[in-house]
């Protein structure tokens, strides 16, 4: 048997720990999938205010207890503890950075909750989660054959081993995946002075008059991945996409892929999933009968059983396609449909969508917060979930409410492209209902053919079924991550 690797995953965020996007369950899943190839894989990610330490089993490690660290002339001190992620095949070790200044004063990963405004010193934070990274690596005395960063927030630490870290870290290979290119850590200028490189690397760390911190990690990282052969192959055509940054990429050659983000199928699995009100025993309306009352009864929203009930759990933002449901609202909540939908983010879109739900109290409720458990439940209570974005990257949300047999209404673009399979009436196959176009004529056109189609209920229930009998788990798409660290490896 080939000699395991050693593999360090970084990520901003991690599930159980925090999770505020889709980056939190792949760093949760790829991870656990990666150990059961044989990889002895640690993962490492900062503690917020809001993780429990006593709930996820959080302890300290003697030798790692308050390490010293400087942004700029600031030193603060760092204690990485130690904890793990598991499902019932894998354990795989966390390491937690904690420090007050910087994460245990705040509630939230990357914005205030409340007002959804980003901190104003996200440089100088995730710069000192990135120097914790190569301190526990330098006091633990263990240089693993990869690192795997992800998004802006570890895109320093490649920098690091190559410059001020090469001698201890000479055999260590940097793997970097970018799981949206419209988030790459802009900063001013000033923030260079932070950081401690020499001069000659400043101009890896800039980008049009602007400290670039992606650009970094795609300039020093010895393979990109990124979430889906569409996006990648998307990036690469667009000039805006990757904010100019596609040479850099276009540099690597034959190491840049892009492999599809998968799920945890003990995480999210409609048959064992504590998280829900009722687990799927094959009667899908038994199943969805008692989630969708508790669910509707979380809301407060009035049961009815002939009607639909819609769902959407998302960031609030623009580009998550809520202007589309705003724009057509009046004529969407005159359908017989039922809407929640769960979700943070900018407070002017959530108050547009409180009006509407003023407007129309027995048709709308929203509850404004990220809650996992509700996630759960939200997708196993719905008959319908809406995908909006006006581009998607993967396609995690839609695999989600296939388990849940919540039917997608969606708008296909991106690396949703790989996986949508627009329904057929002719021949009753395909896994979801498609808007023709990102329009919100195209969305209320699709929820009236939706109401439509739910009222057989034997052809909605066909429908359901397809989605549930999906495979979605890692199974397969680990192996390729598995591959591209031993070739790494074995160049090193």
């Amino acid at each position: 048997m080939a000699k395991a690797l050693n593999v360090l995953f970084l990520s901003s965020e991690v599930y159980p720990f925090s999770k505020e996007s889709g980056l939190g369950d792949v760093a949760f899943s790829l991870p656990l999938a990666l150990r059961e190839l044989g990889n002895d894989i640690r993962v490492m990610s900062p503690k917020y205010g809001n993780i429990s330490e006593r709930k996820n089993k959080i302890h300290e490690i003697n030798r790692l207890k308050n390490v010293p660290i400087k942004v700029g002339d600031v030193e603060e001190l760092a204690t990485i503890k130690s904890s793990s992620i598991n499902n019932p095949r894998s354990k795989v070790q966390a390491y937690i950075t904690t420090n007050f200044t910087y994460f245990d004063s705040r509630k939230g990963v990357y914005n205030d909750p409340k007002t959804w405004e980003e901190y104003p010193d996200n440089a100088e934070r995730f710069l000192f989660y990135c120097k914790s990274v190569l301190e526990t690596c330098m006091v633990l005395g263990w240089f693993p054959d990869i690192i795997h960063c992800n998004d802006w927030h570890s895109a320093l630490v490649p920098i690091y081993i190559k410059t001020i870290y090469a001698k201890q870290f000479k055999k260590t290979k940097v793997v970097y995946t970018v799981h949206n290119f419209k988030h790459q850590g802009i900063f001013p200028l000033s923030v260079l002075k932070l950081m401690e490189f020499p001069e000659e690397v400043f101009k890896h760390l800039t980008h049009k008059k602007q400290v670039n911190f992606l650009k970094g990690g795609l300039v020093f990282a010895d393979y990109i991945t990124t979430v889906s052969k569409t996006y990648a192959n998307d990036v690469m055509k667009s000039k805006t996409m990757a904010n100019g940054l596609e040479p850099f990429i276009k540099e690597k050659g034959e190491n840049f892929k892009g492999i599809m983000n998968k799920i945890d199928p003990y995480v999210w699995n409609a048959e064992k999933d504590p998280m829900i009100k009722a687990k799927y025993d094959g009667d899908y309306l038994d199943y969805k009968y008692h989630n969708k009352v508790a669910l509707i009864n979380k809301f407060g929203l009035e049961y009815s059983p002939s009607t639909p009930l819609i769902a959407m759990v998302t960031n609030i933002t623009e580009n998550k396609g809520i202007n589309l449901l705003i724009e057509q609202a009046d004529k969407i909540f005159a359908e017989d449909i039922q809407f929640v939908l769960l979700g943070q983010g900018e407070p002017a879109l959530k108050e547009k969508l409180m009006k509407i739900s003023n407007k129309y109290p027995e048709k709308l409720k929203c509850i404004f917060e990220l809650n996992d458990e509700l996630t759960h439940l939200t997708e196993a209570g719905s008959d319908m979930y809406m995908l909006l974005s006006d581009y998607e990257p993967s396609g995690l949300s839609f695999m989600y409410s296939l388990v849940y047999g919540s039917v997608p209404i969606v708008y296909p673009t991106g690396g949703l492209t790989e996986l949508v399979e627009p329904f057929d009436e002719a021949t009753g196959e395909g896994n979801c209902l498609v808007l023709s176009e990102h329009t919100g004529t195209a969305l209320l056109e699709t929820i009236r053919k939706a109401v439509l189609l739910y009222r057989n209920k034997e052809t909605w229930e066909s429908l359901a079924r397809t989605g549930m009998n999906t495979e979605n788990s890692w199974r397969g798409t680990a192996e390729q991550y598995h591959e591209i660290y031993k070739k790494l490896a074995k160049d090193a």
